[in-house]
């Protein structure tokens, strides 16, 4: 067997990557332009008819409840602020839902929900921090407008399954693109590795 040379400068792991492709600027307002058709049909659809013998709602909220765009906003590094109060039915349910918003047109772009507070569970190493630095990013290479927000959903419900459910209900509901489960829909075009 042949021992490689530690100063090859031939060695394939010097090669130099090949860059990745940019999404142009009308790609980036056509992607946005879809993305927004579609959350709005979302907005603007009415609930589902009740049936008759359905039993009444309960005191908590419901899924339905939750309207990420008419929540109050915060900075998109919300994670370097002061932790915000929350109601939580009681200690042991303590989590949290947050939306991350480009308030421009608006539209959603990440669903998600933690156990922890959400400065200690952003503070380190998350991908839709990429995601969000990349879309900044491509909006400022393309002198195009981008204000990108959070806003969090503070009425949690009495059981972390239920957060959990309700989390994944809205991702479905609303095909936020930087949810891994929406990527069918929209792409990836901020992934982690686009620099």
């Amino acid at each position: 067997m042949k021992q490689l040379n530690l100063f090859d400068t031939n060695a394939s792991s010097l090669k130099s990557r090949l860059p990745s492709l940019v999404m142009d600027r009308e790609a980036l307002i056509k992607w946005k332009q879809r993305v927004f058709k579609y959350q709005e049909t979302i907005k603007d659809s009415q609930p589902q008819q009740q049936t008759l013998f359905e039993m009444p709602k309960s005191s908590w909220h419901t899924v339905d409840d939750i309207k990420p765009f008419e929540l109050p906003i915060h900075n998109c590094l919300f994670w370097r602020m002061p932790e915000p109060k929350y109601h939580f039915a009681d200690e042991s349910s303590k989590g949290y839902l947050y939306f991350i918003i480009d308030n421009t047109l608006p539209i959603l772009l990440y669903c998600g929900e933690t156990k922890l507070t959400a400065n200690q569970r952003w503070s380190g190493v998350h991908d839709c921090k990429d995601y969000i630095r990349n879309y900044i990013q491509l909006h400022r290479i393309h002198n195009l407008d981008v204000a990108v927000v959070s806003a969090f959903w503070e009425h949690i419900p009495p059981e972390k399954k239920i957060l959990l459910k309700w989390e994944r209900e809205l991702i479905i509901k609303y095909r936020s693109p930087f949810n891994k489960e929406s990527w069918k829909y929209w792409g990836q075009p901020f992934k982690k590795e686009w620099k």
